[in-house]
């Protein structure tokens, strides 16, 4: 089984805005190194994120449905219920990113990769590793690569 890798709705939303930023080859090495896990919960806070009209002046909303869409293709979907989301302990403080780690939970992840503070602190939670898009793709490559694996250059 391939590492399994949950990753937050703002740092996605940051890897759709900004091709070449860090989020942007945290989410291409997880795509190609890992299984990249969601629930039909935090694919629904991406589409109706990216959705907003105040991302129009970064990128056409066409463009931001497409990511959209590539996200579903590419993940693997987890059902994540009530009693799972309710079970949460300890909780997130702010309750609307408990649904990450029910999902993380649910999909037995490795890393939740987030670059929320409130998800951040928790690190780590029931054995998984809480990381930023820094720490899950450190090293700089050139632009539009994704980052390396394991050594440095």
């Amino acid at each position: 089984m391939s590492r399994r890798v949950v990753f937050d709705t703002s740092t996605l939303v940051s890897a759709a805005l900004r091709i070449g930023s860090i989020p942007h080859r945290a989410l291409l090495k997880a795509l190609a190194t890992s299984d990249v896990c969601a629930s039909d919960e935090t694919l629904a806070e991406l589409e109706r994120v990216l959705n907003s009209e105040k991302f129009d002046r970064y990128l056409d909303r066409d463009s931001r449905l497409e990511f959209v869409a590539l996200i579903r293709r590419s993940v693997h979907l987890f059902a994540v219920d009530d009693q799972i989301l309710n079970g949460v302990d300890p909780r997130c403080r702010d309750s609307s990113d408990d649904k990450f780690l029910a999902l993380a939970s649910v999909a037995e992840a490795e890393l939740l990769v987030s670059s929320d503070e409130d998800l951040l602190i928790l690190h780590p939670w029931h054995g998984i590793e809480i990381v930023t898009p820094e720490h899950f793709c450190p090293f700089t490559p050139p632009y539009n690569s994704p980052c390396p694996s394991g050594r440095k250059p």
